[in-house]
């Protein structure tokens, strides 16, 4: 299977444009209201802590997007070891307080920051992991995120 890449951001619907007569009755047809919206994009890294605590990922989120979730699939555990989520850009914890690496499975990141969660600013932001410690812990961290939706606060 081949991959398809677009210059982004990529946004689907029949309406690209209201044309002001829009009504609840008009919604869904050809005219009226706008239905267009940003598709829902995903990153994944496999991080490792065997031999550093700080793991740079290959994670670059686009600048302006609007992250809406952070997960880590814990594939092998490290006893008593934790994670947390950041930037190149800033401290360890700026976007994900993390969680914990001693139980395979998932691990569901809450934001540290909800205003760099609804806009990572101006630029790119590539995401780093770091772990309390060294060890064999391995996961896998997901980001998902609406790209370029220049969400302002």
């Amino acid at each position: 299977m081949s991959d398809t890449t677009f210059t982004g951001p990529v946004k689907a619907g029949n309406v690209l444009n209201s044309d002001g007569t829009g009504t609840l009755a008009s919604v869904g047809g050809s005219t009226g209201t706008a239905n267009v919206g940003y598709c829902v994009m995903g990153q994944s890294a496999v991080c490792s802590f065997a031999s550093a605590t700080l793991s740079t990922t290959s994670i670059v989120i686009p600048a302006q997007s609007q992250i809406l979730n952070i997960y880590a699939m814990v594939t092998t555990t490290e006893s008593a070891a934790t994670f947390t989520v950041g930037d190149t850009a800033g401290s360890a914890s700026v976007l994900s307080g993390g969680g914990s690496l001693a139980t395979a499975g998932r691990v569901n990141c809450t934001p540290t920051s909800g205003a760099l969660w609804d806009n990572v600013g101006s630029t790119d932001v590539q995401v780093t992991v770091t772990a309390s410690g060294t060890g064999s812990g391995v996961m896998t961290l997901t980001v998902t995120y609406l790209q370029a939706i220049n969400l302002a606060s």
